[in-house]
């Protein structure tokens, strides 16, 4: 399955089918920075997980994205932790986090094996980039919520994802 986007002015598909709110977020291996492998239920294993995927941080949207992430996270407890997923190399994600001083976050990339976009739904076919997109994943690693964008250059619903990991934190007090 598949479904149609934009890429600016760009048309473009994107594979597979949406999560929804409810659904068992997938595990997913990746490359971290040190291109060490990651796993996401074993390095995020109880925490409220907030994923923020991105086409490319060396774009100015991406960045934004990352750096409102970023700020968001300056302010988080120890219990959620923000990672961003993008099909850039870890040699790219390590330079973005260093020059733009992005140390709350993690960083890793699905260029590698694409296991994160084929079990998100994420991946732009034409040009192998994630398409922009939010997921916040609580502790027992459930969706509760979701934003696919349809237009690429536009930004996501951020504050309602970080309004959605704050609320899950609350609730498990």
């Amino acid at each position: 399955m598949s479904r149609k986007g934009k890429f600016g002015t760009v048309d473009i598909t994107v594979k597979g089918s949406k999560l929804k709110v409810g659904d068992m977020a997938p595990n997913f291996k990746a490359d971290n920075m040190d291109l060490s492998p990651y796993d996401f239920y074993e390095a995020e294993e109880g925490k409220i997980k907030i994923l923020s995927v991105v086409p490319s941080l060396d774009t100015d949207v991406c960045e934004l994205q990352t750096k409102l992430f970023q700020r968001a996270a300056e302010n988080f407890s120890d219990n959620i932790v923000v990672v961003t997923i993008s099909n850039d190399l870890p040699f790219a994600q390590s330079r973005f986090k260093r020059v733009k001083k992005a140390d709350n976050i993690k960083f890793v990339s699905d260029y590698n094996t694409r296991d994160f976009s084929e079990k998100y739904a994420t991946l732009i076919e034409e040009l192998k980039l994630q398409n922009r997109s939010v997921f916040v994943v609580d502790k027992d690693n459930t969706v509760k919520f979701v934003n696919y964008l349809d237009q690429n250059t536009d930004l996501p619903e951020y504050s309602e994802a970080i309004d959605a990991a704050i609320s899950l934190e609350k609730e498990q007090e």
